[in-house]
């Protein structure tokens, strides 16, 4: 529960963080708008030509009869709009993280640099089309996972009561945790931490991870509030990335070095 407790503070402290710097907050949003602008237009176009899709990848069901062929083809409509609407929820940040990895690396190396006792800031010195495209490739497979997951649970969803009521709630700790992935992704590249490395370190405290993550996925759900988190999102991840990795923060050696064992915050 401790685990839990700490990773809901690293969310609160990043969100903390970037209140503190507005500049990095403002070059922050930047790239959620633009991805919040993407998204907004192919759910529209979604919603006004999904009935026409569904309709001509059902052309077995032209010749039934009404109403089995309205009832048909528009719980296939609902049904794809509601996985678009779940694969862009689960897919947002990595998109986002895509598109703006020059705007969050830039970000996570400030907040290195901030808590770091030695100012220091872990360089991955790869050039940034590698950056970028390791970027691309890492955040794919992730992508794929997580809708595998999606399909699985959506599936699950049509199971009467646990659907309704179990399945909501593991979906959105998977997401949690695949969001998790992919924020602190930006920082533990930068330390040449690969794919399968980061999965296991995150594995490794699955509990500090859902603090972090679950949290985030539930704002997430609520239109626009995905933009807005997003800096503070990838600060606080990058505070838990140097928890996982052992790395001492200016906060934890303030408080090493206080007197009587006092408590400094920074």
């Amino acid at each position: 529960m401790r685990d839990l407790g700490a990773g809901f503070g690293y969310l609160l402290k990043g969100q903390r963080w970037v209140a503190r710097h507005g500049k990095q907050y403002g070059f922050g949003l930047i790239p959620g708008l633009v991805t919040l602008v993407l998204y907004a237009a192919a759910l529209v176009a979604l919603a006004l030509w999904g009935q026409d899709f569904v309709a001509w990848s059902t052309p077995f069901a032209d010749d039934w009869s009404s109403p089995w062929q309205g009832l048909f083809r528009g719980f296939l409509t609902a049904v794809l709009f509601a996985l678009g609407l779940l694969l862009s929820v689960v897919t947002f940040t990595a998109v986002t993280l895509l598109i703006g990895q020059p705007f969050y690396e830039n970000l996570s190396e400030k907040v290195d640099r901030d808590v770091s006792p030695d100012g220091t800031v872990p360089e991955s010195g790869l050039p940034l089309w590698r950056e970028l495209w390791i970027s691309g490739l890492d955040s794919l497979r992730i992508v794929l996972r997580a809708a595998l997951w999606g399909v699985l649970l959506f599936a699950l969803g049509f199971v009467p009561v646990v659907g309704q009521t179990v399945v909501p709630v593991i979906g959105v700790v998977v997401t949690g945790f695949f969001l998790a992935e992919e924020l602190t992704a930006v920082a533990l590249q930068r330390r040449r931490v690969e794919l399968r490395d980061r999965l296991t370190l995150l594995r490794s405290r699955k509990t500090l991870v859902w603090g972090f993550g679950t949290p985030l996925a539930a704002a997430f759900l609520v239109p626009f509030v995905a933009v807005f988190l997003m800096p503070g999102a990838v600060a606080g991840a990058t505070l838990m990335a140097r928890e996982l990795m052992g790395e001492e923060t200016e906060e934890e050696g303030a408080e090493a070095n206080a007197p009587g064992g006092e408590t400094v915050s920074w």
